[in-house]
């Protein structure tokens, strides 16, 4: 969590390296942000009062809504706001748990 908390904090900026001599394509430049995290649901909330607060399992990117079976209680996680997740590329339960 350490490690996903410290990105959650900075704005990554990878650049594609500019093709081979000759092609006509343009180096691209990609920009990837991670949701904030929290320890308590409140924290969330405060940073997100608009939004769904739910509970990420950080090793693997997939979140779980107030009421859900794992919702505050993977061995990993943090509380972020839906958005947020959904913006870094984390992704609801697929099996409503």
């Amino acid at each position: 969590m350490q490690i996903r908390a410290l990105l959650a904090s900075l704005i990554l900026v990878t650049s594609v390296l500019a093709p081979s001599a000759g092609s006509a394509q343009t180096p691209a430049i990609v920009v990837a942000a991670a949701a904030a995290m929290f320890d308590t649901e409140a924290a969330a909330q405060a940073h997100c009062p608009r939004d769904v607060v739910v509970w990420l399992n950080t090793p693997t990117g997939v979140y779980h809504e107030k009421g859900m079976r794992w919702y505050g209680r993977t061995k990993h996680g943090a509380y972020v706001c839906k958005k947020e997740a959904d913006a870094a590329g984390d992704r609801d339960t697929r099996n409503g748990q």
